[in-house]
């Protein structure tokens, strides 16, 4: 059985249930809420540790940073059985009512990226599914962590947001930051429209969760800036919510 070209993983390792950070190291550290957690594959930014939560098996696989590694993640591990997907990521705050520490839960992206536009036209939404959704809502509430629920945006360039002056396109840059805000956009990121139009286009569920590092929009209020990178509470709250759709799937599969 080849395993699959970029991750490393054939369906003897799979699983139906998948959380997926960005950064490899960060993979050990969830990997650690699973019980017998085995690293499996390390290919590239694609790190895979396997192991088990309420007795089925569950994988946590490194995306690396941005929408199309995280697109060939998706797909591959679709391939070997994968249809229940929570991202955690990390993001930064454009509302100022998120403060760093807090999570936001996304109910949808805007697609200001490149990749989902392979999968769907523009005017198809990036819209996280309903139950992962309810699921992560409700593990933050239980665990009582700040949170909230809403629209982020999805980019391609980190520097396009932290450094727009320097970009030939500098006023569609700032104008449609502002436009974001204006429509109520909680925060900024760089996977979840790839994700979520992926998710729609090949028939399985993903939500995302992420830990707010700073809100430049509070710094540039004249508050002093701060900065939070502990993202253990959006790992539990991932892990606490797959523990619930798993739970709910065994009940209605009885």
């Amino acid at each position: 059985m080849n395993p699959e070209y970029h991750i490393n993983l054939t369906k003897e390792n799979g699983a139906k249930y998948a959380i997926l950070p960005g950064d490899p190291a960060r993979t050990e550290q969830i990997a650690s809420y699973f019980d017998s957690p085995e690293e499996i594959a390390f290919n590239r930014e694609f790190r895979s540790f396997r192991g088990f939560l309420s007795g089925e098996p569950v994988l946590v696989v490194s995306t690396g940073i941005g929408g199309p590694s995280a697109a060939i993640c998706m797909e591959e591990l679709i391939h070997i059985g994968v249809d229940t997907f929570i991202r955690v990521g990390t993001c930064g705050g454009m509302q100022r009512n998120v403060f760093p520490g807090d999570l936001v839960i996304a109910t949808g992206s805007i697609r200001m990226e490149g990749t989902s536009k392979e999968y769907m036209p523009i005017e198809f939404p990036a819209v996280a599914d309903l139950t992962v959704t309810n699921a992560l809502a409700g593990a933050c509430g239980r665990l009582g962590y700040p949170f909230h629920t809403g629209i982020v945006q999805a980019k391609d360039s980190f520097y396009g947001q932290h450094s727009p002056d320097s970009m030939g396109c500098a006023q569609e840059l700032k104008s449609k930051w502002a436009a974001w805000i204006k429509g109520g956009c909680l925060a900024s990121e760089m996977e979840s429209a790839a994700m979520f139009v992926l998710a729609s286009v090949r028939s399985v569920r993903a939500g995302a969760v992420f830990h707010c590092v700073w809100n430049q929009e509070l710094a540039q209020s004249g508050m002093p800036e701060e900065r939070n990178t502990d993202t253990n509470a959006a790992v539990k709250a991932a892990v606490e919510a797959l523990k619930t759709l798993i739970a709910e799937d065994k009940k209605e599969a009885q």
